[in-house]
C-alpha cells in the first residue's frame, strides 16, 4: 500500500518548525540546568531563569543551523539546476518528491518550464536547418542558371528559359521569405489589429480567380457552393489560409480534374471543405501534414516550401478555429475549416 504523504504551505512549515524550536530549546535548557545543579552537585551563582535563557539559545541556534540545512537543500538544488540552465543545458529536471506545498509546486513549474525550452530549442534547431536547406536549393539554381548565360554559344529558347527559371526561383525565394516572416508574426502572437467585415462566400471566389494561372493550364473544374456568410476578421490573413488551401489542391489535382468547395453555418460552427481527387495523403504523413516544411510529396516540391498547411492551422487557430483533413473513400482528401459564429452588433452572425 502506497504511503499517503501530508503537504502543507511553506508559511506553515516554518511556523511549526519554529514553535517545535522553541518547545526543544526550553525543554533542554531546563533538562541542562536541573543536570548541572541536582544531579551532577555543580554550584550555580546565576539564577535558574538566566541559566535557561543561555542554554535556550545556545540549543535554538544549533537547531536552526540544522533545519535551515535541511529546509534550504532545495533551494540550493534549484539554484544549481537553474545555472545549468543558463548553461543552456534544457535537459535537466528535478524530483518534486517534497512534503512542502510550495517548494513541491516550485519543481514541478521548474520541470514544466525546460521541458519547454527544450523543445523550443529543438524546433529552433530544426527550423533553422530547414529554412537554410529551403534557401538554399533556388539560390543553386539562380547561380547554375546565371553561369548558363554567360555561355554565348546558347540558343534564344535555351536562353529565355534560362531566364525563366531564374525567375521562378526569385520568387520561391519571394515567398519563402514572405511565409517564414508570416509564420513568426503568428508564433509570436503579433497578429495585424485591423479587422474588417467581409463576406467569406465572396472571398473564396476571389482565391479561386487569383489562382487561375494554376488550375487553367491543368483545365480542373470547379464544384462550388457557398452560403453568404460574413465574418469580422483580417481579410488578408483569410486570403491566405484560401489560397494555400485552393492552390494545395490543384497542386494535387489530376488533369481535368474537379475540386468541390462548400461554405455553410452549421450549428456554432461556419464550416468551409475543400476537396480534390488527388492521390489522397498517407496515414503516416497525417500527424505532420500542418509541420513546417513538412512535404509528403516530393514529386511537387518545386512548387512549394512546405509552409502553406503550417500557415493556414496558425491562421485559422489564430481565429480560435482549427482545421481538419481527411481521405475521401474513393480518392483525394478533404480539408475542412472551423470557425467560430460571430454575435453581436460589430460581428454579425452567418447569414
Amino acid at each position: 500500500m502506497k504511503k499517503r504523504r501530508i503537504h502543507f504551505g511553506l508559511w506553515l512549515f516554518f511556523a511549526l518548525v519554529s514553535f517545535v524550536e522553541l518547545l526543544i530549546s526550553l525543554l533542554l535548557g531546563l533538562g541542562a540546568t536541573y543536570a548541572l545543579s541536582y544531579i551532577f552537585g555543580i554550584p550555580i551563582d546565576l539564577s535558574v531563569s538566566t541559566l535557561i535563557l543561555i542554554f535556550t539559545s545556545v540549543a535554538a541556534c544549533i537547531i536552526t543551523l540544522f533545519i535551515n540545512r535541511r529546509v534550504l537543500q532545495p533551494v540550493r538544488e534549484l539554484s544549481k539546476a537553474m545555472n545549468k540552465v543558463a548553461s543552456g543545458d534544457f535537459k535537466v529536471r528535478l524530483e518534486p518528491t517534497s512534503t512542502i506545498v510550495d517548494i513541491k509546486d516550485i519543481y514541478e513549474h521548474f520541470n514544466t518550464m525546460t521541458a519547454a525550452l527544450d523543445k523550443t530549442e529543438m524546433l529552433q534547431s530544426d527550423f533553422v536547418s530547414n529554412v537554410s536547406h529551403e534557401f538554399k536549393t533556388p539560390i543553386n539554381a539562380i547561380e547554375g542558371y546565371a553561369m548558363l548565360l554567360q555561355d554565348t554559344s546558347q540558343t534564344a529558347a535555351e536562353h529565355n528559359d534560362y531566364i525563366d527559371n531564374i525567375l521562378l526561383n526569385t520568387r520561391r525565394l519571394s515567398d519563402l521569405t514572405g511565409n517564414i516572416l508570416l509564420l513568426s508574426r503568428l508564433d509570436n502572437q503579433v497578429l495585424p489589429e485591423s479587422k474588417t467585415l467581409f463576406r467569406l462566400d465572396e472571398q473564396l471566389r476571389q482565391s479561386i480567380l487569383l489562382l487561375e494561372n494554376q488550375w487553367e493550364p491543368k483545365e480542373i473544374e470547379f464544384d462550388v457552393e457557398l452560403d453568404e456568410i460574413s465574418y469580422l476578421s483580417n481579410d488578408s490573413m483569410m486570403l491566405q489560409v484560401w489560397n494555400n488551401l485552393i492552390g494545395n489542391a490543384i497542386k494535387f489535382s489530376p488533369y481535368n480534374g474537379l475540386i468541390r468547395i462548400t461554405l455553410k453555418a452549421e450549428g456554432e460552427d461556419i464550416l468551409c471543405a475543400i476537396e480534390d481527387e488527388g492521390p489522397g495523403i498517407n496515414e503516416a504523413d497525417m500527424p505532420h501534414i500542418f509541420d513546417k516544411f513538412y512535404q509528403s510529396d516530393s514529386s511537387h516540391k518545386q512548387e512549394g516550401n512546405g509552409l502553406g498547411l503550417a500557415l493556414v492551422k496558425r491562421i485559422v487557430e489564430a481565429c480560435n478555429g482549427h482545421v481538419t483533413v481527411e481521405n475521401l473513400p474513393t480518392a483525394g482528401c478533404r480539408f475542412t475549416v472551423h470557425l467560430p459564429k460571430q454575435e453581436g452588433p460589430s460581428a454579425p452572425a452567418a447569414k
